[in-house]
């Protein structure tokens, strides 16, 4: 069964990588990934799957379910890309991936035992689209969620942080800033009131703790007092426990920025939180031993530097089904994701393969999961464990 998977993302490298390279080509951002949405949609078609679009209530979702009776796995695809910087976090390259998984799958259905589930999931960059599909209950059903992640290097998973959003808006009033500024309230002055209190406040929060923002708007002119200032935010802690104590204290400095300034504040906190990831380790070992059969070697996670941590809403699957979210090298370990150098080499020879060899790992792991039920038996017990259930 692995090498009928291996061969047949093999065998289909050319088109699934014109996938990978289309959606490179074409960024779209949260919420908004149609051309990348309907081109896998139209790939898996092709290759016979059913596909239902608009799934879940999300327009550029879609879910194709195949097999038979017994245990569901989904494989998740991601394909939103990050403002300015296009797929500098390889998006095109999950997306590639969890495609090569499926077809692979759907091609070998007849030796399997049980459903795969192919789920695009829009927004993971922000908006948290997993967490708005799992709302309308695309898991539910679901007995275990697989995923790729690119990276520097390979790691059998992504050490991951809760983070929440906030948007901050100050309504001030206007005036001319040198003939009559004490007629105006100072809109910006709230906002890096904030700001600065904000920069305090990280001295005394926890080093798995993070939070860091940008201005969106402070102004017209200069010889305006501004009279609206715009911010976002990301406030991080390692668990939704911690995560609850630190944003009331983030409140409390946005707050202190409306009071000293004299200016209405407006807080709007997402209403998506993105979640610590549980990793299912029985799962992610069967994943990494994939991969090291073509070729890969794994950096430990523990020997990660301290502090090296994301987000994704991938942690908001695994508090509801076993789940898995490593990473693959598909650039040198010095480059870093979320930066423009990294979006090079998401369209490279070096990416191509992370993707081929993602979508092989991911079908071999998926195969075992529907396989051996000794597995499941692990996974299933390991999870409650990670979710403190047991």
């Amino acid at each position: 069964m692995h090498n009928r998977l291996a061969s047949f993302v093999d065998e289909h490298a050319s088109a699934l990588l014109a996938v990978s390279h289309d959606i490179h080509a074409h960024p779209e951002l949260a919420f908004n990934e149609t051309r990348a949405s309907a081109l896998l949609a139209d790939t898996a078609e092709r290759f016979g799957l059913t596909v239902a679009r608009g799934a879940y209530g999300l327009p550029t979702a879609f879910e194709a379910r195949f097999g038979t009776a017994g245990p569901n796995v989904a494989v998740l695809a991601e394909y939103d890309a990050l403002p300015g910087i296009g797929h500098a976090c390889g998006h095109n390259l999950i997306a590639t991936a969890a495609l090569g998984a499926a077809l692979a799958l759907h091609a070998a259905r007849d030796g399997l035992a049980g459903t795969v589930t192919f789920l695009g999931t829009p927004a993971e960059e922000k908006g948290g689209g997993k967490e708005v599909m799992a709302r309308a209950g695309a898991f539910e059903g679901v007995d275990a969620a697989i995923m790729m992640h690119p990276s520097g290097i390979n790691l059998a998973t992504m050490p991951c942080i809760c983070v929440a959003e906030v948007r901050t808006i100050y309504h001030g009033k206007a005036a001319h800033a040198s003939a009559m500024p004490h007629r105006g309230l100072n809109a910006l002055d709230g906002l890096l009131l904030a700001y600065q209190a904000i920069s305090n406040l990280r001295q005394h929060i926890q080093h798995t703790e993070r939070i860091h923002g940008i201005v969106k708007e402070g102004g017209q002119a200069p010889n305006i007092v501004p009279e609206r200032a715009v911010g976002e935010f990301y406030v991080r802690a390692k668990d939704e426990a911690d995560l609850a104590r630190l944003k009331p204290r983030v409140q409390a400095c946005f707050e202190a920025g409306a009071k000293a300034s004299g200016c209405r504040l407006e807080l709007i906190w997402s209403d998506v939180d993105y979640l610590d990831l549980k990793t299912n380790w029985p799962l992610a070992a069967r994943f990494q031993r994939h991969a090291e059969g073509l070729g890969r070697e794994f950096f430990p996670v523990e020997r990660l530097e301290p502090g090296s941590s994301g987000s994704t809403d991938m942690g908001n699957v695994s508090h509801r089904v076993p789940s898995i979210h490593p990473m693959l090298a598909s650039a040198p370990r010095h480059v870093v994701i979320h930066n423009p150098e990294f979006t090079k080499w998401a369209a490279s020879e070096m990416g191509d393969r992370a993707a081929l060899d993602g979508a092989k790992a991911l079908a071999m792991t998926a195969a075992d999961y529907l396989a051996d039920a000794p597995l499941r038996e692990e996974a299933a017990k390991a999870f409650k464990v990670s979710t403190g259930l047991a």
